[in-house]
């Protein structure tokens, strides 16, 4: 299961491209919210799954966590004590971790970027704490996957999902949303 934490101001396509890519490839995908209904950076609302409340940090099911931007958002994931909890879980249990724009910030304070390729928004960097620099579009090193922002949401989305079900699967996909990069 790959749970996906949506706060007020996320960015709505780093959130939605990932889902809706994941979906098509068949993974299941749960969406948690730190509220009831979450509005996004552009007011557009997603009826989440849980609410943080409901979620179970140590659930058994969990093979990726992923982290939306959009910089009020990820106040809110940062200073969530149950959102660091299961990123502490996940990264204990060598689970995926997935963070796109501002979200990387989130593993950079934590000191989980250490040593580790990673990207994130333009003058973000400063924020991903002992960080390799890359300037590709999607990032993975290990069990983390960091991505620059909306332009390159769908390009993440599609490798969550060659990472979960392989490349034929992403390539699949990619082709049948006449993706062309």
């Amino acid at each position: 299961m790959v749970y996906i934490f949506l706060a007020e101001g996320y960015e709505e396509l780093e959130a939605v491209a990932p889902i809706d890519v994941m979906r098509r490839a068949g993974i299941p995908v749960k969406i948690v919210g730190m509220s009831l209904q979450p509005s996004g950076r552009n007011n557009i609302r997603i009826v989440p799954d849980m609410t943080i409340d409901e979620f179970d940090p140590k659930s058994d099911d969990m093979t990726m966590i992923m982290l939306p931007g959009g910089m009020l958002a990820v106040k809110s994931l940062e200073v969530s004590k149950k959102v660091q909890a299961v990123i502490d879980i996940a990264m204990a249990s060598n689970k995926y971790i997935a963070a796109i724009c501002a979200a990387p910030i989130i593993l950079g304070r934590k000191g989980l970027l250490q040593g580790k390729r990673a990207t994130s928004y333009p003058g973000l960097e400063n924020e991903l704490t002992g960080h390799i620099p890359s300037d590709e579009p999607v990032v993975v090193d290990g069990n983390i996957i960091t991505s620059i922002g909306a332009g390159t949401a769908t390009r993440f989305g599609l490798k969550l999902v060659e990472i979960l079900c392989g490349k034929a699967k992403a390539d699949k996909i990619k082709d049948d949303i006449c993706l062309k990069i």
